[in-house]
């Protein structure tokens, strides 16, 4: 799990992690998360995901942080648009179009100010368990105080199948964000056509959280 795992997931084009569409849990419960259009939004490890592209048709700020160049670049030319480059030194670089905003590089190292709102849907769930609490302490610290998270995350016996992405109960997501008001929007059970049912486990639950700070 450490970031030539990642680099060699895009370089063969091994990402079944992303979704050819805006992620559903995004669209239903965003409204929850009260964001006005001025409201700068982060999305930690972003990918190439189209949600980015929702989120900034509502937002005149949304920022992503992404490891894989591959996967930065995949997204502006995947929509046509030419992004200003600019290095960041240490491995770095930001890439700027419209109201869309990439930082490439590794995300515990990433410097940005402190922003409003948060869309996890992939960030948590691709790390392993020793390294979650770090991460949350990272992302908190990216999250002025009043912030709020949209997380989502997923729930399956992990001894079935090897992550990313790696089930996070209910219990956990407790403990991670201890202190904070934690609010559970939703779990959707999938059935017996659910792909990961289909490849042998048991269940599959994807589930959405309100975490305001």
């Amino acid at each position: 799990m450490d970031a030539e795992f990642w680099h060699s997931r895009w370089a063969a084009n091994r990402i079944g992690f992303h979704q050819n569409d805006t992620n559903p849990m995004l669209e239903r419960f965003w409204p929850e998360v009260k964001a006005t259009r001025e409201d700068v939004v982060l999305v930690p490890m972003c990918g190439k995901s189209l949600d980015m592209t929702w989120l900034a048709e509502k937002h005149n700020q949304v920022i992503g942080i992404e490891l894989s160049e591959i996967a930065v670049r995949a997204y502006f030319s995947e929509h046509l648009y030419t992004p200003l480059v600019t290095p960041l030194g240490n491995g770095q670089s930001l890439y700027e179009f419209d109201e869309i905003s990439i930082y490439c590089g590794d995300f515990f190292s990433t410097r940005i100010e402190p922003t409003d709102v948060v869309y996890d849907r992939a960030a948590l769930i691709a790390m392993p368990e020793a390294m979650r609490q770090m991460y949350v302490e990272k992302l908190l610290s990216l999250v002025k105080p009043g912030g709020r998270i949209l997380l989502v995350t997923v729930d399956y016996p992990q001894h079935e199948m090897d992550g990313p992405p790696f089930s996070v109960a209910k219990e956990e997501v407790e403990r991670l964000f201890e202190g904070y008001q934690i609010r559970h929007l939703s779990r959707e059970e999938g059935d017996e056509n659910h792909p990961r049912i289909q490849r042998g486990v048991s269940r599959f639950a994807e589930e959405a959280w309100l975490i305001s700070l």
